[in-house]
């Protein structure tokens, strides 16, 4: 397979799909404003919030199916331009009086989250086809950079727009952004395994990347401990302007300032790997990466009111380490797996980790109501640093030395 010009098609796929999630972010971002505003309702942002992520729960498993079945190119394409869809039809809606209604919105946003959903994972199986299996780490690395400052900056740019524009024409810059990234997808070859000669039933298929996922032995050997944290860990993003509001005593500043360390630290992260790579014994970064966030959430939880600035540190810590888990991870499935079953395969991973996501704030809603967030970051940190230990124990037989 010819890679010899792999940095150029890699830069030119995350170019496109830089502005492409900006724009997204950016939009997403002013709808959800949008809804506050108009409804003022826990209820209708949490309803928002299931609308975006229930397709990859109902979807998800199936979408690797259907990645592993078409050229991975033609899929993407496919997700941006869905999600410019939508866009298009909320601009249009934006404009009548009196429109749109909340359903409708809801409707979009689940519309947003099916492409959502076939478009990430046809991403990470696509790279493996561009760059060398030793480069995996490092790919991840730079992807997960691009990825972070567009999510990040996205937010900031709605922000800017919605105070100079009304909201139909803020949707343009969604589909300007998908026809970019369409565009660099188009003067990109990536190369495609070749066809079944036979069509699978759906079913046959999902059960074929099922099986897949249960015979790689180090994947499950972690899956279980990843899972577990991952279920504690959704949450705390949710609380964090709770426990710096009632236990440090904080503003909107305060609040602001976390949250760009935290995204500091994942940008920091990132670039890491960008540069070095991951470690040789990937499952012991992945588990010591686990540790580490769920230490920085036990200080967190247990440091005085006027240790801001030290729960800020762990804050630090805390977004750096999800990178140290989840590009080592998906570069190990990129290098194992075989290409026709890797859509399957990081689908399933994604619905897995989409699931924590409700189950997570099931649970910490009412602990932290009656017990107080303060005891759920220190008792979920504990919690989140015995699973690394767990996947440590569980990995260690399959780690490179």
């Amino acid at each position: 397979m010819q890679r010899s010009n792999w940095k150029r098609m890699f830069f030119l796929i995350y170019t496109g799909q830089a502005f492409s999630l900006l724009g997204s972010a950016a939009v997403q971002f002013a709808i959800i404003w949008w809804l506050t505003v108009q409804t003022e309702s826990a209820i209708t942002l949490t309803a928002a919030t299931i609308a975006s992520f229930l397709p990859n729960l109902l979807l998800g498993p199936f979408a690797g199916v259907w990645i592993d079945r078409y050229p991975r190119r033609t899929v993407m394409m496919a997700a941006d331009a869905l999600v410019a869809l939508s866009s298009a039809a909320l601009g249009a809606a934006f404009l009548q009086p009196g429109w749109p209604p909340i359903w409708f919105v809801f409707l979009m946003l689940f519309v947003r989250g099916v492409g959502n959903t076939f478009h990430a994972p046809a991403m990470q199986a696509a790279i493996p086809m561009l760059v060398p299996p030793e480069l995996l780490a490092k790919a991840g690395g730079w992807g997960n950079l691009i990825v972070s400052i567009s999510t990040l900056l996205g937010p900031a740019l709605g922000a800017l727009l919605m105070a100079r524009l009304p909201l139909a024409p803020i949707m343009l810059v969604d589909i300007a952004g998908a026809a970019f990234a369409i565009v660099c997808l188009l003067m990109v070859t990536i190369p495609e395994i070749p066809p079944q000669r036979e069509k699978q039933h759906l079913w046959a298929d999902l059960q074929q990347g099922i099986r897949a996922m249960g015979d790689n032995k180090p994947l499950m050997a972690a899956f279980f401990p990843i899972l577990a944290a991952s279920v504690l860990y959704m949450p705390l993003g949710a609380l964090f302007p709770l426990l710096v509001r009632v236990h440090y005593q904080g503003g909107a500043w305060h609040n602001a300032v976390v949250e760009c360390v935290f995204s500091g630290g994942l940008l920091l992260s990132s670039l890491a790997m960008g540069l070095w790579g991951s470690m040789k014994r990937r499952f012991l970064m992945i588990a010591s990466a686990i540790g580490a966030l769920g230490l920085a959430a036990f200080a967190g939880g247990i440091l005085p009111p006027e240790g801001f600035w030290g729960f800020a540190v762990c804050c630090l810590v805390m977004g750096a380490s999800g990178t140290f888990f989840n590009v080592p991870l998906v570069a190990h499935i990129q290098e194992t797996v075989a290409p026709k079953q890797m859509g399957k395969v990081l689908s399933l991973l994604t619905t897995a980790m989409t699931l924590a996501t409700p189950i997570g704030l099931v649970l910490a809603g009412p602990i932290s109501e009656a017990a107080g967030v303060r005891r759920w970051f220190a008792g979920s940190g504990l919690l989140m640093a015995a699973a690394g230990l767990l996947c440590f124990l569980t990995t260690r037989r399959y780690d490179k030395g």
